[in-house]
């Protein structure tokens, strides 16, 4: 049996809204597998951001614990975290996030810069994962050269250079069409097959329904696989 990668148990974090309290995440409890493929799903002021944010080890909880590979992420200083998101997690935004004066290698050996790889070794790894997502022939192009879908994979690539253990994506086809994103998401399924922890953040069913396993959240609680929740959401 697999490992759990990701452990959370019984998550809290709250907001202050005015003078209202908000549980963005209300006793939460998730365990994700070693070479899963879960999708995270809810309509937007769910939670899905909050909780993206905690896995991804960009927020702390205001109450529970949350271990990754069996360590308590709690316990960690801001420099050990820091470490973390660029070793442990390769994250992929819905906008890309690319920057416009890079060309596409540039943007993708950009996490390598904080390593002691030499330029030579920088480049040969970002040529390698940009063959992967099958855009080594556009390498030297800036990303206005390229389509909404090639700055994703693009995107792709840079979370893969650091050859992260996850890959968390956060509305990676919201951007994209219809099209284009059904060949994003089969990137990510092949990602998954060569044994990347693969997590889906999303709004759209149809999206969820692609991974090995769907959570919904809703009002800051989890429900495994939807249940009844699934019939209540009416995805725009």
């Amino acid at each position: 049996m697999s490992t759990p990668i990701i452990q959370l148990k019984n998550i809290v974090k709250r907001y202050k809204l005015g003078g209202e309290t908000i549980h963005a995440l209300n006793d939460v409890s998730l365990e994700i597998l070693k070479g899963g493929f879960v999708a995270i799903m809810g309509p937007s002021g769910s939670g899905k951001s909050t909780l993206m944010n905690m896995i991804g080890c960009l927020d702390r909880p205001d109450a529970g614990t949350y271990l990754l590979q069996e360590e308590d992420i709690g316990k960690k200083n801001d420099n050990q975290l820091a470490a973390i998101r660029n070793q442990e997690i390769g994250f992929i935004f819905q906008n890309f996030n690319l920057l416009t004066r890079l060309t596409a290698m540039e943007n993708v050996e950009m996490p390598l810069l904080y390593t002691k790889m030499s330029m030579a070794k920088r480049r040969e790894r970002a040529l390698e994962v940009l063959d992967q997502v099958g855009l080594k022939d556009r390498a030297g192009q800036l990303p206005t050269q390229l389509s909404g879908g090639q700055q994703q994979r693009v995107a792709i690539a840079r979370a893969l250079v650091a050859k992260p253990t996850i890959l968390l994506a956060d509305e990676p086809t919201g951007a994209l069409d219809s099209k284009t994103s059904k060949e994003i998401l089969q990137v990510m399924k092949e990602l998954n097959e060569l044994g990347h922890t693969v997590i889906l953040i999303t709004h759209d069913l149809s999206i969820a329904k692609q991974a090995g396993r769907m959570v919904i959240l809703q009002d800051g609680k989890l429900f495994e696989n939807g249940g009844e929740r699934l019939g209540e959401f009416s995805i725009h």
